[in-house]
Parts: structure tokens; C-alpha cells; sequence
């Protein structure tokens, strides 16, 4: 199996699918909780310290919108740039290139910050990005909110490209 397929990765990382896109596997997890009285963040019960996972994106996926109690920094691993596009609270929006072409102005790393609505997409067509996110305080799916199109648009009407290409359009009953 070739190293440079995202077949290659899923299988040898053992990862599965995610509710966001793409596919995941949790790495590490710190073996110290938290609570949010610590914390200026509010969650229910304890939390780990933090969490880590492998995520992989093909180019024909996206990362939907969603939104997290907690910050997340991505890394950079393998495939091909990924881009990584952020509404931040107050409303403006934040598209950074992760990879390793500094001079195409790209960052190996990068924070997103809680309460932020992000999601992802590929760079290059037929192609795949292997990432790894740390969440701290950990990743709980209690934490996680999946964000519909049409809740962004009435919020953000001026990101709206975006929008109709990252959040889940709600089907009507």
C-alpha cells in the first residue's frame, strides 16, 4: 500500500469516521482532570486536561462548522496543505493555510481558539491532509456543537460563501 493515499493512513492509524467529516483516532488523553471552576469556560462534570487525536481530510470532504468550549491547536503531518477556516466571536472570519511552505505563507501549527466556529477543507484536489488537534481543557462530546447553515447565516450574513460551503444544510421533515 502506498504511503502517500489516505488509505494508506486510515488503515495503518486505525481511524474512523468523524460527525464533523473526514476521520479521526484519539491519540493521547491526559490522565488529570478539570473542572470549569477552574476555568472560564462552563461544562458539566470534570474534564480531562487534554486530549489529542490524528484527523485526516480528503479533498472531496470538508470539516463542517462546529464549535468547541475548548482550545484546539492543529499540526501539520502529511498530504497536502489544509486550510482551516475560522469565525472567531467577534464575527470575523480568519482563513490560515496549515502546512509547511512558509513562503507560501503556510504555519506547521495553529490555534483555534474556544468558542471559535471553524471547520476545514483540503487546499489541493485529490489530495488529503493528515493533521493531529490538541484540545485543552480535553475534547468531550458534550463540548461539541455541529452548526447549520441556516443558524450562520442569519449570525454571519456576510460570510456567506463560506457558510453554504462548510455548515450542514438542514433537510426539511
Amino acid at each position: 500500500m502506498l504511503t502517500n493515499t489516505p488509505e494508506y493512513w486510515i488503515s495503518k492509524l486505525e481511524l474512523i469516521a468523524h460527525p464533523e467529516g473526514g476521520y479521526y483516532k484519539r491519540t493521547y488523553q491526559a490522565e488529570e482532570q478539570i473542572s470549569d471552576q477552574e476555568l472560564s469556560v462552563q461544562f458539566t462534570g470534570q474534564r480531562l486536561l487534554y486530549t489529542s487525536i490524528y484527523f485526516l481530510l480528503q479533498s472531496h470532504d470538508v470539516s463542517h462548522f462546529h464549535r468547541l468550549k475548548s482550545d484546539e491547536l492543529w499540526y501539520f503531518h502529511a498530504g497536502s496543505p489544509l486550510t482551516i477556516h475560522v469565525i472567531h466571536e467577534n464575527g470575523s472570519y480568519e482563513e490560515v493555510k496549515l502546512g509547511l511552505n512558509l513562503e507560501n505563507g503556510e504555519t506547521p501549527q495553529y490555534l483555534v481558539p474556544k468558542n471559535a466556529i471553524f471547520g476545514s477543507s483540503v487546499m489541493l484536489n485529490n489530495t488529503f491532509s493528515l493533521v493531529g488537534c490538541m484540545v485543552s481543557p480535553g475534547f468531550d462530546f458534550q463540548d461539541f456543537e455541529l452548526l447549520a447553515q441556516d443558524d450562520l447565516l442569519q449570525q454571519y450574513p456576510q460570510h456567506k460563501e463560506i457558510i453554504k460551503k462548510l455548515a450542514y444544510e438542514l433537510l426539511p421533515v
